[in-house]
């Protein structure tokens, strides 16, 4: 990363080390020549492609040099506290007055996440916009990697951007699939190019295809996506996984085990359950789910919470589908506040360990983490407004997780995704 500072001031020099790197990468954040122990606030501002503005900010006292150094010293209040290297990101909320219900996602993969990063004078809690501070400097947090390559895929009916990384290849690839959102999220798939897979993130549900002729996908589409990654010049085609986030889990259970073409070399499964109708195509699936409609909660904010609506988990094995029949290693990814899908109830160790394929299966379970487990330092958003595809209505989805808890789970599951994603797409 080329370094391009753009600092405000120098009165209380601060500095941000690196001031350019990846999302997922940790930055130090230093204060000196600061009065002696002196209250000071460190404050981080950012303004999404949306227009709304988020911050987070720590309460902290200079030591007898007149230092802070975030990454050692506790923060003593603000949006978090503790000693807590990324909480000005991790923590960042919707500043006051907000509309109610935002959720912090990137749109555009090709230009970072600025962020400023300023020094203020005390112990302050709001009005940051009305005062100068002592010192600021802006950062840049990217998912895209220097030398990643941002390619759209149209080919066959598909609607989907592959992101290669830097250098020649070949690369092992992935497939990255979301959930019942739809649109074409793109932000994971650049940030895993970024550490050397090729990704292929892929719209299902709003597909192009869909919207011009009003007709869901059909399980081939994902085999077609499969064999356009698999036949890229520049991809490994004996290494090949697949990523999936809520529905997006659904549909890589149900590949991983059943499909003909699609042979993976491993599978990541993020807050989703094996609860399907085993020959259900996506369409039928979705219908499944919003039988059970009315065992819809509301808490008493009026969030909706969606867990209920798979559970019991059935014993019927055709509603199942069958993990003792799967021949690749998976990851399951579990918050166990997930408010919306019942992941903690949908771990399938006894099923495999009956099977004899429990030694395929590594799972990750963290205590008050909640459904929206994303990259490292992506904010908690515990609810957000809510779109479903199949009913097109806005609702406030209760998605679950306290903050530092989600946020710790995230970075931890990352980081141990990718070790398992390397070590099984090694081979």
């Amino acid at each position: 990363w080329s370094a391009n500072l753009k600092t405000v001031s120098v009165a209380q020099p601060l500095s941000v080390q690196p001031s350019r790197g990846l999302i997922d990468e940790k930055f130090i954040v230093l204060v000196q020549n600061a009065l002696p122990g002196s209250q000071l606030t460190i404050h981080a501002l950012h303004q999404c492609e949306d227009g709304h503005s988020w911050e987070a900010f720590g309460h902290y006292t200079a030591d007898t040099t007149g230092t802070v150094n975030v990454s050692e010293d506790p923060s003593m209040g603000g949006t978090y506290s503790g000693v807590e290297q990324m909480g000005l990101l991790w923590s960042l909320r919707s500043v006051p007055g907000s509309k109610p219900g935002l959720r912090m996602r990137k749109k555009n993969v090709q230009a970072p996440m600025e962020v400023t990063i300023s020094v203020y004078k005390g112990h302050q809690t709001q009005g940051f916009a009305d005062m100068v501070p002592l010192s600021g400097v802006m950062v840049e947090r990217w998912y895209m990697a220097p030398g990643v390559r941002r390619i759209p895929i149209t080919e066959d009916g598909l609607t989907a951007t592959l992101f290669l990384p830097s250098g020649p290849g070949p690369f092992p690839g992935l497939l990255d699939l979301w959930g019942g959102g739809g649109q074409l999220v793109e932000y994971r798939a650049a940030l895993l190019a970024s550490h050397g897979i090729a990704s292929m993130a892929i719209d299902y549900l709003t597909a192009n295809i869909t919207r011009k002729t009003g007709k869901m996908v059909d399980n081939q589409y994902f085999e077609t996506a499969y064999r356009v990654l698999q036949q890229h010049p520049q991809v490994c085609s004996s290494r090949i996984a697949m990523m999936g986030l809520s529905f997006g889990t659904s549909i890589t259970l149900k590949m991983a085990i059943y499909s003909k073409v699609i042979k993976l070399s491993c599978a990541v499964c993020i807050s989703g359950s094996h609860v399907q109708p085993v020959d259900g195509s996506v369409e039928e699936i979705l219908k499944y789910f919003h039988k059970n409609a009315e065992k819809t909660r509301l808490n008493e904010k009026n969030e909706v919470i969606w867990r209920d609506l798979l559970l019991p988990i059935p014993t019927d094995p055709l509603l199942k589908a069958d993990v003792g029949q799967l021949q690749c290693p998976l990851l399951l990814v579990v918050g166990e506040d997930d408010q919306n899908w019942p992941a903690p109830e949908s771990a399938l160790d006894e099923t495999m360990e009956r099977a004899g394929n429990s030694h395929l299966l590594t799972v990750l379970s963290y205590p008050n983490a909640g459904h929206l487990i994303e990259p490292p330092y992506t904010p908690h958003a515990r609810s957000s407004t809510f779109r479903t595809v199949e009913l097109s209505q806005k609702v406030m989805c209760l998605w679950g997780g306290q903050t530092a808890e989600h946020s710790q789970a995230q970075e931890d599951a990352w980081r141990k995704m990718l070790v398992f994603l390397r070590e099984n797409l090694a081979k």
